[in-house]
């Protein structure tokens, strides 16, 4: 099948891109190199995928000529396009304009297909709110810029499904770390203090913080579960993480006993928005996908730590 992958130069979209590519699909990444973070490590990314046979087209969803630029044909999208996180730096513009107006311009031009693809939107767990702990039919509550765009942004395209003018799903990720994943991260900036013995900023109170914190491979196995599924999951929403917890205090110790060092910390004023708690129920993608997520922390971590070696030391 021919796939567009949408934020293909990304964390998640790079490990995205691989997979497909390696189940045997052909596969057009699109990014448009946000500065949002250091581009260098996009390109990185960019860098892996073509060696291996995956171009990317340097596009921003948002530009009116997407048709000028893509195929004229597609069998699926994964919009994983966005501005992530809830940094002080972005402004409600920036999450309004990429996740709310990206997202219903990649609408219209999958509309303009005769055949239109299947259009897998990827979401977060950020919609639920401050503690994300629910199932897929709890009302949600976003609490930040990004969750309340993200959820916009789902319900874009589940109402294009409502009216039968599209077919898709939305999955909803949780706490998603790995190799590639972004430098304002928390492992990655853990891995990055530690090995350069600089001071790690701990927002206050964040060491209490329960996450499903889920190794991307896992993710990945989520994502691509869909495909051979898209009656099963047309219209419906999945969240995908696992269902074990763990505090942000247990991870800063795991990084800590892989690495066999003590990182510094920095105490900061706690960030708006940051949720107190998340753990995946992943009830409905266990039955109608078969998802059973495996990758232990220290397990995902010692892959993290080993990608971030080879690629920065």
């Amino acid at each position: 099948m021919k796939i567009l992958v949408t934020g293909a130069a990304g964390f998640i979209g790079s490990h995205l891109s691989e997979r497909l590519h390696a189940m045997g699909h052909e596969v057009i990444g699109v990014d448009n190199y946000s500065p949002y973070y250091d581009i260098d490590l996009k390109n990185r990314n960019a860098r892996v995928l073509k060696d291996k046979g995956i171009s990317i087209i340097d596009l921003d969803i948002n530009s009116y000529e997407l048709a000028e630029h893509m195929p004229s044909h597609l069998d699926f999208v994964f919009h994983l396009a966005a501005h992530p996180g809830i940094s002080d730096a972005s402004t409600f513009d920036n999450y309004f304009s990429n996740n709310f107006l990206g997202t219903q311009r990649l609408i219209e031009f999958v509309e303009s297909f005769e055949k239109q693809p299947y259009f897998v939107n990827i979401a977060t767990s950020s919609i639920y709110g401050l503690e994300a702990t629910y199932s897929e039919t709890t009302p949600p509550k976003p609490a930040s810029w990004y969750g309340v765009t993200k959820l916009a942004a789902e319900q874009l395209v589940l109402a294009k499904v409502r009216e039968n003018k599209l077919k898709g799903t939305s999955l909803r990720l949780f706490s998603v770390y790995g190799p590639r994943e972004r430098p304002d991260k928390l492992y990655t900036r853990l891995i990055d203090c530690a090995l350069n013995n600089t001071h790690f900023p701990l927002f206050e109170g964040s060491e209490k913080h329960l996450r499903s914190f889920t190794y991307v491979g896992d993710i990945i196995d989520g994502m691509v579960s869909v495909i051979g599924k898209e009656d099963v999951c047309n219209g419906e929403i999945f969240n995908l993480g696992t269902e074990k917890e763990s505090t942000t205090a247990k991870g800063i110790a795991t990084v800590e006993g892989i690495l066999e060092t003590h990182i510094k910390k920095e105490i900061q004023p706690p960030r708006a928005g940051d949720q107190s708690r998340t753990k995946a129920n992943i009830d409905k993608a266990r039955e109608l996908l078969d998802y059973n997520p495996q990758t232990t922390l220290e397990e995902g971590l010692q892959q993290q730590v080993k990608w971030y070696k080879d690629s920065f030391m």
